[in-house]
């Protein structure tokens, strides 16, 4: 799946990542409707951060659809809440 980071370019994530990501992207949204702004910046860090390490670069001249959305490292809860689904920003 290629997966955008806002501000940062897109990464190739294989399917069997999500299950590790699901669970920070789980965590993320429990700090958000509970307005925990801490646990919020520290969660979307991490999932970040996981996106960076399990996916590989696509070359910034790549033309591919991005499957999926990330938030930049300095969106706001109000701007992270305007991206999620009903299963948060990583589905399934």
């Amino acid at each position: 799946m290629i997966v955008r980071i806002m501000g940062e370019g897109q990464r190739e994530l294989a399917d069997s990542h999500f299950a590790e990501l699901n669970v920070l992207d789980d965590e993320l949204l429990a700090e958000m409707e509970s307005g925990d702004e801490e646990g919020f910046r520290r969660t979307l860090a991490a999932l970040l951060a996981a996106v960076r390490r399990l996916g590989g670069p696509l070359p910034d001249d790549a033309l591919e659809p991005s499957e999926l959305i990330l938030p930049s490292p300095d969106a706001t809860l109000d701007e992270v809440r305007e991206m999620l689904s009903d299963d948060g920003l990583i589905p399934g």
